[in-house]
């Protein structure tokens, strides 16, 4: 027998001691996170009396894969709809606290002498609070459901977003002559355009693959495609100069807005568990026991300054964000710890080579200190609250509490700002896929259209063909472009509202017209030597033709809607099983009428009825729209239609008509039977004597099932055997018959059989 390779007796020391350290870590009840990072200082090289791990490299390699299906799954549980609909308040809060936490972790950096790249990457990982950390710590303590709980998770649903941006942001600086601003520039128009790109192509063909193989996708297959696609995205984003995680985490979010989305979470779960927890143990393994004596004094340093400054910088974001005082500080005080993306930071950084080796143990140090800490930290939040108002001057708190009531409601704006904001959103997406359009032929079909068209002869011909496909695919972006919102109620409300109105509005076309012709200009000028004044015009009619063409305005719409569609496949499929309203019902409200979900109880008389039978509609003056029945949903159910116990209605109607509803379907029951004793069913055997009276009759002629109650198992045979008995048989003297009933009917039936 040959030997194991390393990497397998590593594999199985890493796994055998974050088994046990994890287990002691649940039973203390504290976040499992610390004890893979116990694990790897246990199994790592610096530990002389233990076992230690052999193969460091390889482990690195399926900790980094570990990374990439982190963010793959923080990539699933996210939501850029979500983050839309939260407004500008959290927005405001994550953006002020994570400058100010950087800004803290660089200025002490500095005071301790490090170099640059060691205080900016210091900053970075102290204005990461831990997402995993929090939650747990809500959990435990039983504050997920108060509303401070809740707006600490959108913000730090929002920093991991930062997150992602601030890899890519610091391996650009690393990689760089320096940090100009033209440079951060850059590196945030190039993140930009590939994250609209990749997320609106992902959604429109993702999803549509996703639907035509629906019916062949069974769980393994399901879950080698998705990390397919997780592993070919990470593939595209290190093409294009960004890191594998951040590609991971963008097909994650792509994933994220499919029907297969939560089936897709529960198959990945336990792939990103065990290279999560490889991870983190080897972020233990980096732990060595010296740099932590020589660094005690920074390490305690770094704590306080998390503490306080998450404390103070925490509370006055979210009181920026809009939160009163007491609001404020609670959730400025739950963030007090650093975590995951911590790690993940100082992983690139060391990666790349451009911070030193002592950083890593000392921010694990850190991060294993504050989330200690972190329970503690919540429950100072209000004693501290109640010592600070005894301090300030009652003006200053109230001065505090106007700010957060004061705080400008951002879902109410002007009629200008939503139609500037949806026209500059409507121009930015199709411009991205009109300029990715071009590259990709350009790069691609050019110089195929070329080989096949060899000779300075046909060279034209090549670009000739190149140049029209190009067009008729940008076609219906460039229209979409210039024609979008030119009938939306904002702009003729703004068109009939004033005349002074109208020479802005037509700008906002003109502009727009502009940079289509643009496009047709680059192209020409790319594969032609025309004039400028003869390319101008081409660009012109030919957009011109575009804004005309019926068919061209038609695949525009098909390709919106398609997009819209998968969009909204996830909730489209949340409303078919109940778990979310439909959209309609917000029209009802306007109406005093809306829509209610009612559970049909196990004992309800209800049940087995059909809608006819039952007549709710001129009992309560209320419509069941849908049954929802395991994973079928009924719509527009009629009268035949069956009710069956826990079945869910949705039902509309008033407020008056629903509560009367309610009332009939939670008391129309079965009563409870009070001689639930006297219901056991037991098994009797009788003999069927020469006097008996079922001598010569059939069980249905015995009337054994309908007077009895009782039911026949069958006719014994010898010891050991009984036959079936058949509805025809007939009983004959010397049968012994076996039947089943209650006591009572038992006794009944023998006595008349004797």
């Amino acid at each position: 027998m040959g030997e194991l390779p390393a990497l397998i007796n590593d594999l199985a020391l890493i796994l055998m001691v974050a088994g046990v350290v994890t287990l002691v870590f649940k039973k203390l009840k504290q976040p499992l996170v610390l004890g893979y990072v116990v694990a790897g200082f246990l199994v790592s090289p610096h530990m002389p009396y233990l076992a230690s791990v052999v193969d460091t490299k390889d482990i690195h390699t399926w900790a980094d894969i570990g990374v990439m299906f982190l963010l793959f799954s923080l990539g699933l549980d996210f939501s850029f709809k979500k983050i839309l609909k939260m407004g500008a308040s959290p927005v405001i809060t994550t953006v002020t606290l994570v400058f100010c936490m950087m800004m803290l972790g660089i200025f002490v950096g500095h005071l301790f002498g490090w170099g640059k790249m060691d205080c900016i990457f210091l900053g970075g990982m102290l204005a990461m609070s831990s997402t995993t950390i929090i939650y747990k710590a809500f959990d435990d303590m039983g504050l997920r459901q108060q509303h401070f709980a809740g707006l600490v998770m959108s913000v730090l649903i929002l920093e991991d977003i930062l997150a992602i941006v601030m890899l890519v942001m610091l391996s650009a600086i690393a990689g760089g002559s320096g940090a100009g601003g033209g440079q951060m520039a850059g590196s945030v128009l190039k993140i930009v355009f590939f994250l609209v790109l990749w997320f609106v192509v992902g959604i429109f063909a993702i999803p549509l693959f996703l639907r035509r193989t629906r019916k062949l996708m069974n769980s393994e297959v399901l879950l080698v495609v998705s990390l397919g696609l997780c592993c070919a995205m990470a593939v595209l984003s290190t093409q294009v100069g960004f890191s594998s995680a951040f590609g991971a985490f963008v097909m994650g979010s792509i994933l994220a807005e499919t029907i297969e989305a939560e089936k897709i979470i529960r198959l990945v779960e336990p792939v990103k568990n065990l290279f999560g927890a490889i991870f983190f143990v080897s972020v233990g393994m980096l732990v060595d026991p010296k740099i932590l004596t020589d660094y005690a004094l920074p390490i305690l340093v770094l704590v306080l300054t998390i503490l306080a400054g998450q404390a103070v910088f925490g509370s006055l974001a979210y009181l920026l964000g809009g939160e009163s005082l007491k609001s404020a500080m609670k959730c400025g005080f739950s963030m007090a710890q650093i975590g995951e993306f911590s790690f993940i930071i100082a992983s690139l950084g060391l990666s790349l080579g451009v911070i030193g080796d002592f950083l890593y143990p000392v921010v694990v140090a850190v991060s294993v200190i504050t989330t200690f800490l972190t329970p503690y930290m919540i429950r100072l939040a209000t004693p501290a609250y109640n010592r600070l108002t005894k301090r300030l001057p009652p003006r200053v708190v109230n001065m505090l509490n106007h700010l957060a009531m004061s705080h400008p409601n951002t879902t109410k704006h002007s009629l200008w700002h939503r139609l500037l904001l949806q026209m500059g959103r409507n121009t930015v997406v199709y411009a991205i896929l009109s300029a990715a359009t071009i590259t990709l032929m350009f790069t691609f079909v050019l110089p195929f259209t070329r080989r096949l068209l060899p000779g300075w002869e046909l060279h034209w011909y090549a670009n000739a063909i190149t140049g029209t496909l190009t067009v008729l695919i940008i076609a219906p972006f460039l229209r979409a472009m210039v024609m979008k919102k030119n009938h939306s109620d904002e702009f003729r409300t703004l068109w009939n509202e004033s005349n002074i109105n109208r020479i802005p509005l037509l700008f906002t076309i003109l502009v727009r017209l502009v940079i289509a012709v643009a496009f047709i200009f680059y192209i020409c000028n790319y594969l032609t030597r025309f004039s400028n004044a003869l390319m101008i015009t081409i660009g012109v009619v030919a957009v011109v033709l575009m804004i005309l063409s019926r068919w061209i305005k038609n695949r525009s719409i098909r390709l919106e809607r398609l997009f819209v569609q998968n969009l909204r496949s996830r909730d489209i499929q949340a409303q078919v099983h109940g778990h979310r309203r439909p959209l309609y019902e917000g029209r009802l409200l306007d109406r005093d009428i809306h829509i209610a979900d009612f559970d049909v109880p196990a004992d309800s008389r209800w049940a087995g009825k059909t809608l006819k039978e039952l007549n709710l509609g001129r009992k309560f003056g209320i419509h069941v729209s849908s049954i929802l029945r395991a994973n079928r949903r009924l719509n527009i159910p009629d009268g035949d239609d069956v009710i069956f116990p826990g079945d869910r209605l949705q039902v509309i109607g008033s407020d008056e008509q629903l509560g009367a509803f309610r009332h009939a379907i939670e008391h129309e029951t079965h009563e409870e039977d009070c001689e639930l004793e006297k219901r056991e069913m037991r098994l009797r055997s009788f003999l069927i004597t020469e006097s008996s009276p079922f001598v010569g009759l059939t069980m249905q002629e015995c009337g054994i099932r309908d007077r009895y109650n009782c039911m026949v198992v069958g006719v014994e045979e010898g010891k050991e055997n009984l036959s079936q008995v058949k509805p025809s048989y007939r009983f004959r003297q010397g049968d012994i018959i076996w039947v089943v009933g209650e006591a009572d009917d038992l006794v009944a039936l023998l006595s008349a059989s004797r």
